[in-house]
Parts: C-alpha cells; sequence; structure tokens
C-alpha cells in the first residue's frame, strides 16, 4: 500500500530558491530577523579579541607591526572560516532546511546504516522528510560506505564525536554569557567614575541572574528587540572603525595583504603562534550560522552575513587596529578607550544589550542541543517548555537553566577575567567547528555522493587551519583552556552512561519479547476474563510484545477487551508532519482485538499534550479496520494472523473519513470512564487531577458508527467493539522498571548501571510525565531488568 502521508506538507525550500521579487523580499525579511537571533554573540566578539590576543604572551610586542599582522590575521579568519566554509559551503548541507551538528548526522544515518537509534523500521523510510536529498542508490556499492556500516564500533565512535560537539556546544552555553557580559560591563573602569573589580563583578552577576531568570518567558516576548539592538550595534561599531580608521592610522588598510600575517609571525615567533588563541575569538558564535538554520532560510543568512556582518565587523577590527597601532598602552581596555568620548554612554548601553542578546541565542542553542541528544537517546528526560505559539522550536528546559545559571556564576566569579575565560571560550568554539568539519566532509561524500578526493581536499584545508587555532587554544589548557573540557567530560559521561543504559534495557526488551505462539495457544480471550475498555501498553518496542504482558496475562484474572501497544519513538529526520505521526498494525488475528499504535516524532519534534491523543488513536484503528477489509495486501497476508503489516493512518484521511460519525463537546475532565463512573472515590480522584491540571482540555467524544448497510458484518463488529471499549474508558498501562547489572558483570558495569543510570533514571522526569498520561488513568506494573 502506498502510505496516505505521501502527500503530506512539503520539505522546506532548498537553499538555492528561484530568485523572484516576492521570495527575495521574504528573505531579506527574514535576513533582519536573523541578526537578532544568530549574529548576536560574533557581532560582540570586537569587545574581547584584541585584548585577548595580546596580553599574556605578547607583551613586548605592542607595536605597530604585530598589531597589523594581528588585524591582518582577524581579516584572513573571517574570510575562511564564517564566509567560505559557513556561508558558501556548509549552508548547503541543511536536513529539510534544519542545520547544526545534528542536521548533519541525520543526514548521515538515512543515507548510510550509520543509526544507533533502536527501534528503526523500513516504514520510517516513506517518510516525506526522510527522502530530503539526494538518492543513495548511486553510492550503495561504495567501499568506504560497506566498511563503517559493518563495524558497530565506529558507528559508536561517530555518535561519541557529534556527542562531543554537543557538550561543546553546552560549554558555550555557559561561557558566553560570562564573557560577554564581563566584557561589556568592563567599560565602566574606563569611565572617571571607576568602578572596584569587586563592583563590576557584582553588576555582571546581577545581569546573569536576571538573564536566566527572564529564560521562562521565552525569546518571543522580546525577540523583536532583538534584531534592531544587532542592527544600531555593527552600524553603531562599523562607523567607529571608520572614523578610528580615517582619523589615527589610513595605512591600515595595507594590513589586508597576507604578506602581514608572515611579517607577524616572523616577529612574534612561538609567542605570536599562543597568541592565536585570541585571534579566534573574532569567529566564536559563527556556529549559530548553521545551527539556527531551522528558523531562516539558508539565502537569508547568506545575505545579513555577506552583505551586512561581515563588512561591519571587518571596518570594526581595522579601525580599532589603526587606534591601536598609536596607542599602544591602551590595549587592555582597547574597545571602550578607541570609542570617541560623546559617543561613549550610547555605545556602553548598547553593547551591554548586544552582549545580552548574543548570550540569549546561545541559551536558547543549548536548550535545543539538549532536546536533540535525547530524541537520540543520549540524555535522561527533562521538562522541555514550548514557549512560542507562533515560533517553531521556541523551547525552556527549566531544569537545564538553573544548572547553567550557577555554572556561569562559578565560572565569572571563579575567573573574574575576559582573558581566561576566553582561553577556555575559544578551545570550545574550536572544537565544535573541529567536529562539523569531520561530518561535512561524510556529508561530502555520502549525501552528496562527491568523490573521496574532494571530500578530503576540504577536510585536509579546512583542518589545517583549524588545526593551528586549536593546537595553539591547547596551549592555554592551564590558563583557563580546562574548562570546556572538563564541563564536556561531565556531560559526556551522563550521555554516555544514559545511551549504554538504555541500549542494555531495550536489548533486554528484545531478546524477552512474548511469544505469539503462545498468545495464539491461549485463544482470543487470552485465558482470562476480557471486560470492557481500552488497554494502551507502553513499550519501547516496534515490533513483538513486550514481556511485562506476559505478567499481567499470568497473574490478573481480567484484563480489557481492546489492547493497543504503543510505541512512541524518535527517528533521524528533523520533524514528522502530524499526517505522517500515526502507523497502526494488527497484532494476532481478528478476533483479539489488539492492535498496535507507533507514534513517531522527529528530534525537533515537540510532544505535546493536547489532549486529543485517544480519539485521533481510535480513529486512525477504525480507519484501519475499514482500510484492511479493503485492501487486500493487508487480509491475505500470512502475517496478518500474527504481527502484521502496518500502514500510515494520516489525520486527513480520518478527518474525512465516514468510519466513525464523532459528536463532541469540550470539558474539562480526564476521560469518559472517571465522568460516568459510579466510584466516588474515583470521581473525587478526578476532581482533584482536574484542580491541579486546570491547563488541560480533552475533548469529550462520542463515536458511532454510520448507518452503511454495505458494510461487512465483522468490520462492523469489531468496529461496535472499539466504540464500546472507548465508552467504559482507557487506562495506560507502563511498565515501572529497575536495571541492574547482572551478578556475573564487571566491576566498571556494576558501577555505571547500578549506580550512574539508577540515579539518573531516580531523578529525571518519569515516562509517564513526558508521554503526558493523565495520572489518574495510569497503571503502572514493577518489572526488574537484569542487563
Amino acid at each position: 500500500m502506498e502510505p496516505e502521508a505521501a502527500t503530506s506538507t512539503p520539505p522546506r525550500p532548498r537553499s538555492r530558491p528561484q530568485l523572484s521579487w516576492v521570495n527575495l523580499s521574504r528573505n531579506l525579511l527574514l535576513a533582519y530577523q536573523s541578526l537578532g537571533v544568530v549574529y548576536g554573540d560574533l557581532s560582540t566578539s570586537p569587545l574581547y579579541v584584541y585584548t585577548s590576543t595580546f596580553l599574556g604572551k605578547l607583551p613586548n610586542h605592542h607595536n605597530e607591526e604585530a598589531i597589523f599582522g594581528a588585524f591582518s590575521l582577524i581579516f584572513w579568519t573571517l574570510t575562511l572560516m564564517p564566509l567560505l566554509k559557513y556561508v558558501f559551503i556548509l549552508l548547503s548541507a541543511d536536513d529539510n532546511g534544519e542545520g547544526g551538528t545534528f542536521a548533519l548526522y541525520s543526514l548521515l544515518c538515512r543515507h548510510a546504516k550509520f543509526s544507533l537509534l533502536p527501534n528503526q523500521q523500513a516504514a520510517d523510510e516513506e517518510l516525506s522528510a526522510y527522502k530530503y536529498g539526494p538518492s543513495s542508490q548511486v553510492a550503495a556499492s561504495s567501499p568506504l560506505k560497506r566498511f563503517l556500516e559493518k563495524h558497530k564500533r565506529l558507528r559508536t565512535a561517530l555518535l561519541v564525536v557529534v556527542l562531543l560537539g554537543a557538550s561543546m556546544v553546552i560549554g558555550d552555553g555557559v561561557l558566553t554569557p560570562a564573557i560577554s557580559v564581563l566584557s561589556s560591563v568592563s567599560g565602566l573602569q574606563v569611565t572617571q567614575e571607576k568602578l572596584t573589580d569587586a563592583e563590576l563583578l557584582l553588576l555582571a552577576c546581577v545581569i546573569l541572574v536576571g538573564l536566566f531568570a527572564l529564560q521562562h518567558c521565552g525569546t518571543h516576548r522580546v525577540a523583536f528587540l532583538f534584531a534592531p539592538i544587532v542592527i544600531i550595534w555593527l552600524i553603531s561599531i562599523f562607523s567607529i572603525g571608520l572614523y578610528n580608521t580615517i582619523h589615527w592610522n589610513p595605512a591600515i588598510i595595507r594590513a589586508l595583504s597576507p604578506y602581514y600575517i608572515i611579517k607577524f609571525f616572523r616577529e612574534t615567533g612561538k609567542d605570536g603562534w599562543i597568541s592565536l588563541g585570541g585571534i579566534l575569538l573574532s569567529i566564536t558564535g559563527t556556529e549559530a550560522m548553521f545551527a539556527d538554520l531551522g528558523h531562516f532560510t539558508a539565502l537569508s543568512i547568506r545575505i545579513a552575513f555577506a552583505f551586512f556582518v561581515y563588512p561591519c565587523l571587518v571596518v570594526q577590527y581595522m579601525g580599532q587596529a589603526a587606534f591601536l597601532s598609536k596607542h599602544p598602552d591602551s590595549i587592555r581596555y582597547s574597545f571602550y578607550d578607541s570609542i570617541p568620548d560623546p559617543a561613549f554612554w550610547p555605545i556602553f548601553v548598547v553593547a551591554t544589550l548586544a552582549s545580552i542578546v548574543g548570550s540569549q541565542a546561545v541559551i536558547t542553542a543549548t536548550f535545543s542541543i539538549i532536546k536533540q541528544c535525547h530524541a537520540l537517546g543520549c540524555f535522561p528526560r527533562v521538562k522541555v517548555v514550548h514557549t512560542s505559539k507562533h515560533i517553531y522550536g521556541q523551547i525552556y528546559i527549566p531544569e537545564i537553566n538553573w544548572i547553567l545559571m550557577i555554572l556561569t556564576l562559578a565560572i565569572t566569579i571563579g575567573f573574574q577575567d575576559t582573558t581566561l575565560i576566553g582561553n577556555a571560550y575559544g578551545l570550545a568554539c574550536m572544537m565544535v567547528m573541529f567536529v562539523t568539519t569531520f561530518l561535512m566532509a561524510l556529508v561530502i561524500i555520502f549525501v552528496w555522493q562527491k568523490s573521496v578526493v574532494v571530500a578530503a581536499v576540504f577536510l585536509v584545508f579546512f583542518w589545517f587551519i583549524e588545526g593551528v587555532y586549536l593546537s595553539a587554544a591547547l596551549m592555554k589548557v592551564p590558563q583557563g583552556g580546562w574548562v570546556p573540557f572538563v564541563l564536556s567530560f561531565i556531560f559526556m559521561i551522563i550521555m554516555y552512561i544514559w545511551h549504554y543504559g538504555t541500549r542494555k534495557k531495550y536489548n533486554y526488551d528484545l531478546h524477552n519479547k512474548v511469544s505469539l505462539k503462545w498468545l495464539l495457544g491461549l485463544g482470543p480471550s487470552l485465558g482470562i476474563v476480557r471486560v470492557p475498555g481500552i488497554g494502551l501498553i507502553y513499550s519501547e518496542l516496534a515490533t513483538g510484545v513486550p514481556a511485562i504482558f506476559s505478567h499481567f496475562v499470568t497473574n490478573l484474572p481480567a484484563f480489557h477487551k481492546v489492547l493497543v501497544f504503543v510505541c512512541v519513538k524518535s527517528v533521524p529526520v528533523p520533524s514528522v508532519s502530524p499526517e505522517e505521526r500515526f502507523l497502526i498494525g494488527r497484532i494476532c488475528p481478528r478476533p483479539y482485538r489488539m492492535y498496535r499504535c507507533i507514534v513517531r516524532y522527529g528530534y525537533k519534534d515537540i510532544q505535546r499534550d493536547d489532549g486529543d491523543f485517544e480519539n485521533h488513536l481510535i480513529q486512525s484503528i477504525a480507519e484501519f479496520i475499514q482500510m484492511e477489509a479493503v485492501e487486500p495486501q493487508f487480509s491475505s497476508s500470512e502475517n496478518s494472523s500474527l504481527d502484521g503489516r502496518m500502514a500510515v493512518i494520516s489525520t486527513r484521511t480520518v478527518q474525512s473519513s465516514s468510519s466513525l460519525m464523532v459528536t463532541e463537546q469540550e470539558d474539562f475532565g480526564v476521560s469518559d470512564s472517571i465522568q460516568s463512573s459510579k466510584s466516588l472515590t474515583l470521581r473525587s480522584l478526578g476532581s482533584v487531577y482536574d484542580d491541579e491540571n486546570p491547563q488541560i482540555r480533552r475533548r469529550q467524544v462520542r463515536f458511532q458508527l454510520p448507518s452503511n448497510p454495505g458494510m461487512d458484518h465483522a468490520v462492523r463488529e469489531e468496529l461496535m467493539d472499539l466504540i464500546q471499549a472507548k465508552e467504559a474508558g482507557v487506562a495506560y498501562i507502563m511498565g515501572h522498571s529497575y536495571v541492574k547489572a547482572r551478578r556475573s558483570s564487571s566491576c566498571l558495569k556494576k558501577l555505571v548501571i547500578d549506580m550512574g543510570y539508577s540515579f539518573l533514571r531516580k531523578n529525571c522526569r518519569g515516562p509517564s510525565v513526558a508521554l503526558n498520561i493523565p495520572h489518574i488513568s495510569l497503571i503502572e506494573v514493577g518489572m526488574i531488568y537484569y542487563v
């Protein structure tokens, strides 16, 4: 059967859309909006680049030659990394319009079997978003591809590399607010009413606490201010840069020649190489251009950078260098000293606002990265709050927000010096770029299907540049550079333990599935009384019946008449359209009334509780029953008596379907079963639940069969059973699992599973909360996994 969802929402436009006036105006508007979200961090770099470069290893080189050489290095770094690598190459490697480390990994997982996600199925490849990009048939016989697919350790190593990049981005989320805010308020030490270091630190901490405290409001509340602030900031620094160039030293324009880089190293030697750790701060925030691609288009980000951000930054660095060439003693506060006196206070205010905007963008990106890590099965369940109804992907994670705030304050108070924080920050950013270059080289081979030579040229060229910067940054590990390593090590350990424990638990479920032949031997009643009602049994298995089900059949005297095995899983695409979300199938023959429902989400999708899941599920199963009677490949299949074929049931098809007639009224309640229940206890529990959850408005729906004389008798009977079961009530059944290492396991495995994984499971959100399951309808069954 051709899936119904093939006609779902079309994928996002490619990175090279046709240029029409409407399209251009739309991209110009997006380019304007992107200035506030994408470029806040990159545009505030002039606050601290020259200071971080010259303070430390270049105290004896505060002269015109060295300053001209430093500017030349900054200019060529900005040209080769953000402009050439990101704007012209990386922005073309989008995944359905999404960018970032996970987008590249997702593309690779779809064009080669690199994915380590469990419960993947052939049906996932029918998703419209899955087919994005060139066809992978040409590269099917690539020996490199076969070699990587064959060795699981190499695929695990690839995931570890991706998680390393993700951990470094989280490190950015800690370091960016610290260095940006501290650099912006340091301008107060240039004024006549000079603040003490302690007062400056207190002011920075107050701003940081305010920044993190306002995260729950969501970016969109103040996002309309972001773009104007960054535009005013960029125009201001462009004007100051132009003024300083003309007023102090127009000869600086000669330093655009790479010859001055050679002169710089000839004069400074090894000290100049180590000072590259300061130069690379000029490109921190570049990764945001690619990571935030999902909110904009590639063309809009290219326009914004190439025609506005890039010229403003180059002119600002040029002007600051021209000023320093005549005032080498002003290195410590080079940015603020270079501002003409009348413009100081307005620029100081805009600089502080711009640093907050830059920090905001990185904090939001950190939330997104953690959400994506969770989708890959590599991060414990956390509370994800969708902060905007209109802006897709704007989320807030309370636990992570407060952890970031504590870490940022600890770094700010601990170091109190932008140069030391800059050492850590530069190293984190360069590690992310290093990982991105490696993944991009794999994309060139496996997704774009170019020759290995092209990928090797790309890899060697950019790894050489990044390797030089990274080696310089690594020299500063003792002077603050250790911070991103410690942070990423902690997050990597958490991610690995969670991934390892989750995989072991899934493999246990996979190897201890209930035999379908045993179920068939029990007969349609399963050897127990089948009472009216629907039982939704949650499991991570996409095929087969979980071991937890045998506990019910052997220990309970009665069970629900209609059983649905629900699997909520992630697939390696950014998002799954609602039309393709449900995959419905049957387990055992028709009289058993046992079905399977797989609910699929992409790595950027957010599971929301709209109170309508039960109704969608009933309608989808009814549609499947009707389809099965009509489509011969479902009913005549030999597998239909066991674990049969599954079909994508589009919500559009369901809404236009005549399988069931729906009458509804809105109700603030949990389910029909509680409202109609004779039990006073259940009624009181229901009212308590309603009081605690006033925001969840659930639709009270009644289903009826249409009068259709031509309907098959068996189909009508099955649909009637489904309707009656829904009327009787819905129960959610989950396993409350305890995972323990076997006695024969090694000490390390016992430490990881019994202490690490158990600690994370106890302190993260429960699966029932994460899946928005109403507490009043939940049945949990204890089960111990010996892995």
